[in-house]
C-alpha cells in the first residue's frame, strides 16, 4: 500500500520543472520534498491531486495503493491536501467545518466522526467556536483534522507549518506526524525547512 509517482517530465512551455523522478511513499511514511523556489515542488503536488493549472504538462504515472489515478478527476483520486493557509470556512463553526469534510452517510455516524476528531485534537470545548476566535495553532489543527475526516488515501502537505512561530511549529509538526502515522496513510510534504524532515531516508531534493 503506497503512493507512487513515476515522473518523466513536468514542464511549462519551454521550461522543464522536474525530470526523471521516481517516488514511492509507503503507508504511514512521511516523505519530504525540498528545493528552491520555482523548482516545481507545488506543481508536483498539484499533479498528484489533479489541480495542475493550464500550461503545465505532466508526463508520467501516479499510483495510489496500486490503482492508477493520474487520469481521474480530482474528486475521485482520494488525495487530501493541506496548505500553508488553513482555509477554514468563516461562516461555519469548528464543528460545521469538520462535518463538511465527512463523506455522506447517516447523520449520527457523521456526527460521531466529528466528535471523535475533536477529541483527537483535544478541542472538544471549541466545537461551537467561531474559527476567527481560535489561535493560529488551533486553526491549523482543525484544518488538518478536516483534511483527515475526508478519509483520504494519501495526504499532501504544502509548507503546512511555515506560518507558525518556532515554538508552535515544533508542537504542530509533532502532532501532525503522530496523527498521520496513526492513520497509516502515505504523506508527501513540501517544505523549505530542514527541521520539518520526519525521516532522512524519505527525502528528495528537486
Amino acid at each position: 500500500m503506497s503512493l507512487e509517482i513515476v515522473l518523466k517530465q513536468l514542464s511549462t512551455p519551454g521550461v522543464t520543472l522536474v525530470r526523471d523522478l521516481h517516488l514511492r511513499v509507503p503507508s504511514g511514511a512521511i516523505h519530504t520534498v525540498m528545493g528552491a523556489s520555482g523548482s516545481g515542488k507545488s506543481s508536483l503536488l498539484a499533479a498528484i491531486c489533479g489541480t495542475l493549472p493550464d500550461g503545465i504538462v505532466f508526463d508520467g504515472e501516479i499510483s495510489l495503493h496500486g490503482t492508477r489515478i493520474e487520469r481521474l478527476p480530482t474528486e475521485r483520486r482520494h488525495v487530501g491536501i493541506l496548505f500553508q493557509e488553513d482555509l477554514l470556512f468563516a461562516h461555519m463553526t469548528v464543528f460545521e467545518n469538520l462535518l463538511f469534510a465527512v463523506p455522506p452517510g447517516p447523520r449520527a455516524e457523521r456526527t460521531a466522526c466529528v466528535v471523535q476528531g475533536l477529541q483527537d485534537l483535544e478541542m472538544s470545548q471549541f466545537a461551537q467556536a467561531d474559527p476567527a476566535t481560535l489561535s493560529g495553532g488551533q486553526r491549523a489543527r482543525v484544518a488538518l483534522m478536516r483534511a483527515l475526516l475526508a478519509q483520504p488515501q494519501a495526504l499532501l502537505l504544502d509548507e503546512p507549518f511555515s506560518r507558525l512561530d518556532a515554538a508552535l511549529r515544533g508542537r504542530m509538526r509533532e502532532f501532525v506526524f503522530e496523527l498521520v502515522r496513526k492513520r497509516g496513510i502515505p504523506v508527501l510534504m513540501v517544505t523549505h525547512d530542514v527541521t520539518d524532515i520526519a525521516d532522512p531516508t524519505h527525502l528528495t531534493q528537486l
